[in-house]
């Protein structure tokens, strides 16, 4: 199997846990050419992109395998590298494509900008919010946040359980 095949079905199996890898949906070929950098936004536009896949696609599907993709690169490759031969154009697209595969580029971080750092310090808290955590900072849960009754009475917090058999 060669790199650029390889390529192809890590980005084919992007983000679908069902995905077998024989077949890439528009949305995994629009990032496989975004982040290889076949897409340029100037030669190569998304929309470039999203006709060139509806283009090789058989009618009906909504997938392409990796001779439909081949043949899409072949279409993209022209515009892309303008002024090469054909043969040229296609192997500088496969040397764009080899060895890559998907990253989570937006993926959402946790951010301590400005007070956030301050206001989660718990070693800081005082009075009754100081209750709530341990010496560690980890929250004590629901024992942290109230007062537990002793429920074992007839009568649910009563304050002389226990002292029955003393008076009588």
């Amino acid at each position: 199997m060669s790199e650029v095949e390889n390529a192809f079905r890590k980005f084919a199996v992007y983000g679908d846990t069902s995905a077998s890898g024989n077949d890439m949906t528009g949305k995994n070929f629009s990032k496989m050419c975004k982040e290889c950098g076949v897409m340029d936004g100037k030669a190569v536009t998304s929309t470039d992109v999203d006709i060139v896949f509806n283009k090789v696609k058989t009618k009906g599907a909504r997938t392409i395998t990796f001779a439909e993709f081949q043949q899409a690169m072949k279409e993209l490759c022209g515009k892309r590298f303008k002024g090469k031969s054909p043969e040229e154009a296609l192997q500088a697209m496969y040397g764009l494509i080899e060895g890559k595969e998907p990253g989570s580029m937006g993926a959402t971080k946790a951010t301590k900008v400005g007070g956030v750092e301050r206001l989660t310090d718990t070693s800081k808290y005082t009075g009754s919010h100081k209750e709530r955590f341990d010496e560690s900072g980890k929250g004590k849960g629901l024992a942290g946040r109230q007062d537990l009754t002793d429920n074992r009475g007839y009568v649910g917090a009563y304050k002389g359980a226990g002292t029955y058999d003393q008076t009588h």
